[in-house]
């Protein structure tokens, strides 16, 4: 299913030796890589990257959940270089520039509610962590200095900062670091394919959820909880949906406890499930949002902190949040994201999001022929696929066989049948999706006809 092209850019000679002896790739065990068989991407067009041998792929995950509006698009590098020529650098240490100016406008125009300032950072990350610290200091500076506690769900992935990991619910993410940062408590998400609690009910299970959270502030003690960081789909575990109501019983929730509530959109704002922002498809307002990715689709690193005016307001009487980076709000950076915002309104990238989410997942849904596949779930252009022993039963697979199946076969038949997507076993093992917003139906097809490929070579094996 690969199609060869002509190299844009062929890798050094030397490439293999320099993967193998210098190149820490990251998430990557290093030892698996011996440089001759680690992939490298040359180029990028549209939905498809190239590496340097000339096989095309379909970027199924959009780099990283990220490259919205597709690769090679002139129009961002263009603002890039205009941007470079003009002020290539400053920083936001006391001083302003025009970009991030403009942008800072814009996101406020765009953000729910009252939602209007907008603090720059370089990634999702660092936007947790800036969130956390923003929190802190909120509820210090309005005479509660003992609300300092954060809640997250099982298996939510929030970042690898010391403070975001500490928010993160993935126990083997975490392992190797501790002890982390106190204070992190965690709640069940939302998986209702495999609910234990009103498993017949999709809306009595959501609001089942959401009152954990509930149960966890009293436990703890409502003076103590400050924030609940939660995506409005989670990621990792596989594209967990919001039941009906399960944001609205939060959001009452914290009001009733003091408690904000942060909507960490790294990976659901700008597209991804078809709206600016994921709190505006699920209907509730945050006090925080946390945004990066799709804020410039990949071109520049560049991430953002949406405060209401609420949460603002104290540090509006001489109080100085000592936090920042050298590159947060990079002027290159906030120019590409002004491109970007600008491009997905003019191509109506998020219409067409939503025009299409259906023809997606029911293209997807097509591969409950295979007896592997458990559920279909997900939203906007944001889907998994998760793989069960047997369907009937919901079976899972040793965490062994899991390892074997996923790592072993499924990922590298994807890669080989031509599909750049994610084989994840941190939960249950699930395929995510999230390609480039400008995907249509040919390249719904493609991923189909991909992972029945590599799933039906993954059930030969069990």
């Amino acid at each position: 299913m690969t199609a060869t092209i002509e190299p844009h850019t062929p890798a050094a000679p030397q490439a293999s030796r320099v993967i193998r002896d210098n190149l820490w790739m990251h998430f990557t065990q290093q030892h698996a890589r011996s440089g001759e068989d680690t992939p490298v991407i040359v180029r990028g067009e549209g939905a498809y990257i190239f590496d340097d041998k000339g096989n095309r792929y379909l970027d199924g995950l959009a780099g990283l959940f990220a490259v919205q509006v597709g690769h090679g698009r002139e129009e961002l590098a263009e603002a890039a270089a205009r941007q470079t020529r003009e002020l290539a650098y400053f920083p936001l240490w006391g001083y302003a520039h025009p970009m991030a100016i403009d942008l800072a406008e814009r996101l406020a125009n765009q953000a729910p509610g009252d939602i209007n300032r907008v603090f720059f950072t370089v990634s999702g990350g660092e936007s947790v962590e800036t969130a956390w610290k923003l929190i802190r200091q909120y509820f210090k500076l309005t005479g509660k200095p003992t609300k300092h506690k954060v809640i997250s769900r099982s298996m939510a992935y929030h970042g690898t900062s010391m403070g975001a990991l500490s928010i993160t619910g993935i126990p083997g993410a975490k392992a190797d670091f501790e002890p982390l940062v106190p204070s992190t408590l965690r709640v069940p998400n939302t998986n209702f394919y495999r609910a234990t609690e009103h498993a017949d009910d999709y809306e009595a299970y959501g609001l089942w959820a959401a009152d954990r959270i509930e149960e966890m502030i009293m436990f703890e003690g409502p003076e103590t909880v400050a924030a609940v960081f939660l995506e409005p789909v989670q990621n990792t575990g596989g594209c967990f949906v919001p039941p009906p109501g399960y944001f609205q019983r939060v959001r009452e929730i914290c009001d009733r406890h003091d408690v904000l509530l942060v909507s960490d959109e790294v990976i659901c704002a700008f597209g991804r499930l078809g709206f600016d922002f994921g709190a505006k498809k699920f209907g509730y307002q945050p006090d925080i949002i946390t945004t990066a990715k799709g804020l410039t689709s990949g071109y520049a690193p560049l991430g953002a902190v949406l405060v209401s005016d609420r949460i603002a307001e104290p540090f509006q009487h001489g109080a100085t949040f000592m936090h920042g980076s050298t590159y947060g709000g990079h002027p290159v950076a906030c120019a590409v994201a002004m491109a970007n915002l600008d491009l997905m309104e003019r191509d109506d990238i998020y219409g067409h999001v939503l025009r299409n989410e259906g023809a997606f997942r029911s293209t997807l849904e097509k591969l409950y022929d295979l007896p592997i596949v458990g559920e279909v779930r997900g939203d906007g252009f944001f889907w998994a696929v998760e793989l069960v022993k047997d369907r009937a039963t919901k079976e899972k697979f040793t965490d062994a066989d899991a390892t074997r199946i996923l790592k072993g076969h499924v990922s590298k038949a994807l890669f080989e049948a031509g599909l750049h997507c994610r084989a994840d076993d941190r939960a249950e093992p699930v395929i995510q999706l999230a390609p480039p917003l400008i995907c249509e139906q040919q390249q719904f097809d493609e991923m189909e006809q991909a992972l029945r490929h590599a799933l039906t070579g993954a059930w030969q094996l069990i």
